[in-house]
């Protein structure tokens, strides 16, 4: 029988919460200033193997479920004025994973991204090193990119084969290659080369830095996201894992956002 009543109070705890969080929603939507709010949010998506693991699932389901997660994050990001969003779906890192998981979580990126760019409601930019990517993945995010060019909308960058070191270390690559087609002498960049130099290199270049970082899952580190960009950003990390990860947490991290003093640096 405690089983049973359990499961009630559970049930009906879910209902309450299905009833007021809308109006509590709303009320905090209401109070946000829209002078502070962040133009540029970066996100981690993390959580998503435990979340499969934590309701009985096979991990390709918990990243099917963060990848349908997606949508309706970039609309309550629509909703308060945000004008790029940062999404990072697979680091360097994840690229050793075991053939047959990785092709997986491929599959299940491409198919998102596939989706975003089909919806023409947002134009799609990715970012990482895409020629660690097997080609096939490459050109279908070259293509996203291509096929959203002309879309007035919210700029989603799509960070796939994503490192902060490895963007770093890309940046001053170009660099390099392009000043020595200018003749440019190794001497001479160095007594010219400053931080602007470098962000014009990065994956990101043109686009403002990250105000905000949103981290899910509970863990409190970077993990190499947005390593340069990040420098003068706010973070929120949030326990949610990212399937998980509601509207209601969002605006959380929204508020709290607003609520901190910027200094930048200063």
């Amino acid at each position: 029988m405690r089983g049973v009543e359990s499961l009630a109070v559970a049930g009906l705890k879910d209902r309450v919460r299905r009833l007021l969080y809308p109006a509590y929603e709303a009320r905090v939507v209401r109070a946000l200033p829209s002078e502070r709010l962040p133009k540029h949010i970066g996100v981690m998506l993390d959580g998503n193997r435990r979340w499969a693991k934590a309701v009985g699932a096979d991990t390709a389901q918990g990243y099917r479920a963060g990848a349908d997660n997606i949508f309706p994050f970039l609309g309550w990001c629509e909703e308060v004025g945000v004008e790029v969003v940062t999404l990072w779906l697979l680091s360097t890192d994840n690229l050793h994973r075991p053939p047959e998981q990785l092709a997986g979580l491929l599959g299940i990126i491409e198919g998102a991204v596939t989706a975003l760019a089909e919806t023409r409601r947002w134009r799609i930019h990715p970012v990482g090193a895409l020629d660690l990517l097997p080609s096939s993945t490459a050109e279908l995010l070259k293509a996203a990119e291509d096929d959203t060019r002309d879309v007035d909308g919210m700029t989603v960058n799509v960070a796939v084969g994503y490192g902060g070191r490895r963007e770093i270390a890309d940046a001053v690559r170009s660099l390099l290659h392009d000043h020595a087609e200018q003749g440019t002498s190794l001497e001479e960049l160095a007594d010219v080369i400053d931080v602007d130099h470098i962000a014009e290199h990065l994956y990101t270049k043109g686009q403002p830095d990250p105000d905000l970082v949103i981290r899910t899952s509970g863990e409190q580190r970077l993990g190499g996201f947005l390593l340069w960009q990040s420098a003068h950003s706010e973070f929120y990390f949030c326990e949610a894992l990212w399937p998980d990860f509601r509207r209601v947490d969002f605006l959380r991290a929204i508020r709290a956002y607003a609520e901190r003093e910027r200094r930048l640096g200063r």
